[in-house]
């Protein structure tokens, strides 16, 4: 008996599910044939290069980032405006430039004629991927530091470590064409 009440309990849930479920479809089918909004789909191009899926009805809109395969931005960097061995910025194992490297950095900086700068750190692969990606990353923050110090705009600043190397191979050269700060020119 208590099997046969706990069934037409569960027949009745069912059927109020059931019913809720069509009530939605209803609603939001009807709501579907009158609206009239029109929603457009488009790529924006965000101001250092990167693309952005958008979706807007002029009131309210989406936007993602689009992105590659493995992860990365989809960006358009039309030109890198310098490649600096890291050999000719800093000692090996740190991260401070010294005053002569500075002052060269900061007149790069101020002749460059751009709207803003993406400053990326790299280093070769002779230590943890761990400690390279930290003291890529210190080193790329310097260098945008010292941007910053001449009065120019930093859009980016990202330390890769060893992950996008120039050159492949463990000779001395392939090791230190590895170890480099990018500096992008966004104009």
């Amino acid at each position: 008996m208590a099997t046969a009440y706990r069934d037409k309990l569960r027949a009745v849930a069912g059927g109020f599910v059931a019913g809720a479920v069509a009530l939605t479809l209803v609603a939001t089918g009807a709501q579907a044939q009158t609206s009239s909004e029109e929603y457009t789909a488009t790529i924006w191009i965000d101001p250092d290069g990167c693309e952005h899926w958008v979706m807007d009805d002029g009131a309210e809109g989406y936007m993602d980032a689009r992105r590659t395969r493995d992860g990365g931005a989809v960006c358009h960097r039309s030109e890198i405006c310098g490649v600096i061995p890291s050999d000719q910025l800093f000692v090996t194992d740190e991260a401070w430039i010294s005053d002569a490297a500075k002052s060269d950095l900061m007149n790069f900086f101020r002749s460059a004629n751009a709207y803003g700068f993406l400053i990326y750190g790299h280093t070769d692969a002779r230590a943890s991927d761990e400690y390279n990606m930290s003291l890529s990353q210190r080193r790329a923050d310097m260098v945008a530091s010292v941007a910053r110090d001449s009065g120019v705009q930093v859009v980016d600043v990202k330390g890769f470590g060893e992950r996008q190397p120039r050159a492949q191979g463990n000779s001395a050269a392939a090791l230190q064409q590895n170890r480099r700060v990018e500096i992008y020119c966004i104009r």
